[in-house]
């Protein structure tokens, strides 16, 4: 994971410019509010299993909609939350997972 990764730049999905599967990168996108919720929620309560949950589902969807930007960042969140790493740890990367997940865009770049 590099730091230009986390760059404010918008992801759109590789799956944008396909007919038969744009509108299923469109709904993920409109999905992402709810996950990144379910993912403070899980950090917030403290229940690393939740979060190791959550990070483990958005590692295998973020790739499967066209969104493999995401993929290392989920599972560097869910390896931390499985391993019990130290709080501060595990909340550094949620916080980058997030700033990512907030910059998936539908549509292709203009």
């Amino acid at each position: 994971m590099t730091d230009s990764a986390l760059q404010s730049d918008a992801i759109y999905s590789r799956l944008a410019t396909d007919p038969d599967l744009c509108e299923l990168a469109e709904m993920y996108v409109d999905e992402m509010p709810d996950k990144i919720v379910a993912l403070e929620a899980a950090f917030s309560a403290g229940d690393m299993e939740t979060l190791c949950q959550k990070a483990h589902q958005l590692k295998g969807s973020a790739g499967s909609y066209g969104f493999d930007q995401l993929t290392p960042y989920a599972a560097a969140l869910e390896a931390s939350a499985r391993n019990k790493q130290p709080l501060d740890q595990v909340c550094d990367v949620l916080n980058q997972a997030i700033a990512l997940c907030r910059r998936v865009r539908p549509g292709v770049p203009q």
